[in-house]
């Protein structure tokens, strides 16, 4: 990563100055594309702003750049050279397509993480480094062969992963499986995509919960779907409107996370998995079940998976190890009929040709390893503790403004605030005290929501990451 160095003799605009000219002439900012403010660039960059104007004015001096009262300093249109040059309109194409960018405030907490990695993350939903089984996983690379042959692997997945992972879901998911029902992908979001993408038409209607992780993936706009959302309460998703919105909307997929719901960490109850099971099959709707969290389950009694008392063949099940182990490994997987895999693997083939199968050889040591129950034992006894921290931190610094239901698994904590706020201003202002977390809007709740996600910040950070938190929003009503 490019930095400045401040015991160099060539001036800091300078520096700065010819590193902008690079990108430019690395096609990073193509011409007529819009160059970040002064102001920000000096914030990213670590200089006084008169540092980056000097800069500017060294760029616009040799016509590279150019700036205008109310637009911003853009790239010249025509670089270097007299005569014109016809250049792609690159932003035309970057803000065209049909697969629709994430949304702004997910944008946004990445550029600040990316821009400040000191800020306290309570909004990343992967597993912190002292979560991960890093020394376990990393002993397995160290003492096992891997396959000689390094070609594309089998459309499906590694085989002797997908013997594995029978062997796991029976074990510890009640679920019957074989290695021709699994699909191996890089984790749950690419066994969304695919659903959406591949199983899906545009205009077809499906039910998701409300709020829902499902609500921010943009990936069910981009394949055209009409999204229609069941209320979620202590007990899970309400059931009521299924018939209806059947009826009405000919809705043709429900998308669900019945175990420790993501954002609202809360259980479906038992009357309501059956009640739903029976709904879809006399409906003939396809449920998709997406299960990262059921082994986080705080008493060591992981909640079973719908698909395990599917008896009508309704439940497409999704995991993945991200929640569990190593997000980095991008391991996730599908249980389904064999045609639904089929048609699926094929599609996968088209973009990707296969997973490397090296991650796939190590998910299937560490699966059948003697690490792996051992892991599973401190990841839940750490995320209760991070759990525990983050809630006494709220009844220090909140006491009476913020209400929330404790969950006994998973990763997040779903707050309610006494009062609601602007969730951007909200932001805003946690990012100038050194926290970031996600709006509830993120996930389709009207404003005054919060989900703070305990698994990535640091035990040690969690008192400090609220009290920035408390600050922000208490700068924001007074």
């Amino acid at each position: 990563m490019w930095g400045l160095d401040r015991e160099s003799k060539k001036p800091l605009y300078q520096q700065i100055a010819d590193h902008i000219e690079r990108r430019i002439s690395f096609g990073e900012f193509p011409p007529g594309s819009l160059l970040p403010s002064e102001r920000k660039l000096a914030e990213q960059i670590g200089v006084n702003r008169s540092t980056v104007v000097q800069a500017f004015a060294e760029l616009r001096s040799l016509g590279i750049i150019e700036s205008r009262s109310g637009s911003g300093t853009r790239v010249s249109q025509f670089k270097w050279g007299a005569s014109p040059k016809h250049t792609p309109n690159w932003n035309r194409y970057a803000q065209g397509g049909s697969f629709l960018p994430n949304l702004p405030f997910l944008r946004r907490i990445r550029e600040a993480l990316s821009q400040d990695p000191s800020l306290v993350d309570f909004a990343s939903g992967e597993l912190a480094a002292d979560l991960a089984p890093t020394s376990e996983i990393s002993e397995i690379m160290s003492s096992h062969q891997y396959a000689s042959y390094l070609g594309y692997d089998n459309p499906q997945g590694y085989i002797p992963l997908r013997q594995a992972l029978v062997r796991y879901l029976a074990e510890y998911r009640g679920l019957q499986a074989t290695e021709s029902s699994i699909l191996i992908t890089s984790g749950s979001q690419q066994s969304l995509f695919l659903i959406t993408q591949c199983l899906l038409s545009p205009g077809d209607a499906v039910a998701i919960e409300d709020p829902s992780y499902y609500y921010s993936l943009p990936m069910f706009q981009s394949a055209g779907l009409r999204i229609f959302r069941l209320p979620v309460d202590q007990d899970g998703m309400r059931l009521e409107e299924i018939r209806g919105l059947y009826k009405k909307h000919r809705i043709k997929m429900i998308f669900t996370n019945p175990n420790f719901q993501n954002p609202t960490g809360t259980l479906l109850a038992d009357e309501r998995r059956h009640q739903l099971l029976q709904t879809a099959s006399e409906l003939g709707l396809p449920i998709i079940e997406d299960d990262p969290y059921s082994l986080t389950d705080y008493e060591g009694l992981p909640r079973m998976p719908l698909k395990s008392i599917d008896t009508s063949g309704s439940v497409i099940y999704i995991g993945s190890f991200s929640k569990i182990a190593a997000s980095g490994l991008r391991i996730g997987w599908m249980v389904a009929p064999n045609s639904v895999v089929l048609r699926l693997a094929d599609a996968r083939q088209q973009m990707d040709f296969g997973l490397s199968v090296i991650p796939q050889q190590v998910a299937a040591q560490f699966l059948e390893s003697d690490f792996f129950e051992p892991h599973l034992s401190r990841l839940r006894t750490n995320l209760m503790y991070k759990r525990d921290l983050l809630i006494e931190a709220l009844r220090k610094e909140l006491p009476g403004e913020i209400q929330f239901h404790i969950p006994k698994g998973g990763h997040h904590l779903w707050c309610k605030l006494s009062e609601p706020v602007n969730d951007a201003k909200l932001l805003e202002a946690a990012i100038r005290n050194g926290v970031v977390f996600v709006p509830g809007s993120v996930y389709g709740s009207d404003a005054g929501f919060v989900r703070f996600t305990f698994a990535r910040a640091k035990s040690e950070c969690i008192g400090q990451g609220i009290a920035g938190f408390a600050r922000a929003l208490h700068s924001l009503r007074n």
